[in-house]
């Protein structure tokens, strides 16, 4: 008695993806407008605004495409890996040397930065062991750097209590990787010249989950995968938006139609219009972020000739990352004398420098109420 297929590796046909054409042709148009678009404006910027706005966006995806699976990254020791790993000022940063986010760090620089080099399968287990430097995920012991053995039985995606676990899908056997892990890496060879590259990009990424080939960590690696597709799409080592931000927000859609299409027959049409469609909403979510950057570089370059201390310019990077709604309550003496660990009459003193160099002003309160907010100028939009 033959069973019906139940996933998508299971189908004769796999995997020899099916789409309709016709159906993509509107959406990944308006998708290539906007892509065009961004890419423009960032042109039209110094490379000093361009490079902080690389910045940010790397410590987006680091945190997000983390936060995907349920593990959150301190946000200061990522700002503080990607800080010294693109070479960035540090001054007013903590010191904060954590070994996960330093991986996610490295993977997705070494995915973009490096997108002109071969994907192979060495490469793979590099990103894998920098995922996982202690061997474990979680309290679990896992196989690093080696594509899964499923000895503890096949490798599922479930949900729920156990014993009451829901399987959403199931991988192809273990004794399968190898073989499938080279046709996938072949292809992804033979195709960037081939296809349209934002087509290309949302198949590695369903391609890639639908193997599972490792233990943990097989979400992470396909959307570092997916950025190293849209980097030789751009032809750009920087990325300007963060897909894994606007995945982290529609991640129950994200989920539901990967599960959908992974229990199809090989027709992917709809995740080909649910990626382009998040794509797209990625780019028009960026321009808050780099509109932020913008303002901070202008900010800068207002002060550019200003005397100031570190711990002036810790204060100062911390109300801008604030944005100009500001600490709740504002600045004060008493929370410049935490941030700074100083006296209070030495961040008395600091403060009212900075309200004489024009950059904080003293709001209306009086006595020991007195708190202090950052001079902004205008808004600034992309």
């Amino acid at each position: 008695m033959t069973h019906e297929p139940q996933y998508i590796w299971q189908h004769p046909s796999w995997p020899n993806f099916r789409k309709d054409s016709e159906a993509l042709i509107k959406p990944l148009g308006e998708c290539r407008f906007k892509q065009g678009s961004l890419l423009a404006q960032m042109r039209e910027l110094g490379m000093e605004v361009r490079q902080q706005a690389r910045a940010e966006v790397l410590i987006e995806e680091a945190l997000k495409t983390s936060e995907i699976e349920g593990e959150k990254l301190d946000p200061k020791a990522v700002r503080s890996s990607v800080a010294r790993r693109l070479g960035l000022p540090t001054a007013g940063l903590p010191e904060i040397r954590d070994r996960h986010a330093d991986g996610v760090v490295e993977i997705l620089l070494d995915a973009t930065r490096n997108h002109d080099k071969p994907l192979t399968a060495e490469r793979l287990f590099g990103w894998h062991a920098a995922l996982f430097p202690t061997g474990y995920s979680g309290l679990q012991k896992i196989r690093v750097a080696a594509w899964r053995d499923d000895l503890d039985g096949p490798m599922q995606v479930v949900s729920g209590p156990v014993g009451r676990e829901k399987v959403h899908y199931e991988a192809p056997p273990a004794k399968r990787v190898p073989r499938e892990m080279e046709r996938f890496l072949h292809w992804w060879e033979e195709s960037s010249q081939k296809e349209d590259g934002l087509l290309r990009a949302a198949v590695a990424h369903l391609w890639f989950v639908a193997i599972h080939p490792f233990d943990d960590g097989n979400g992470r690696i396909a959307r570092a995968l997916t950025e190293m597709a849209l980097a030789q799409d751009e032809a750009l080592a920087i990325r300007y938006y963060s897909l894994s931000s606007q995945i982290m927000a529609d991640s129950a859609s994200y989920y539901s139609v990967l599960e959908r299409t992974n229990k199809g027959d090989g027709e992917i049409t709809g995740w080909l219009l649910w990626f382009l469609d998040c794509m797209s909403r990625a780019i028009l979510r960026s321009n808050e972020l780099l509109t932020n950057v913008l303002v901070k570089a202008r900010f800068w370059q207002r002060h550019v000739q200003t005397e100031l201390n570190d711990r002036q310019r810790k204060v100062i990077n911390r109300l801008l990352e604030a944005g100009p709604d500001g600490f709740v309550g504002g600045m004060t003496n008493r929370k410049y004398a935490g941030m700074t660990h100083v006296s209070r009459a030495t961040a008395q003193r600091e403060l009212a420098d900075l309200v004489n160099k024009g950059i904080l002003r003293q709001n209306q309160q009086r006595g020991r109420n007195v708190s202090y907010s950052l001079v902004w100028e205008d808004s600034v939009h992309l």
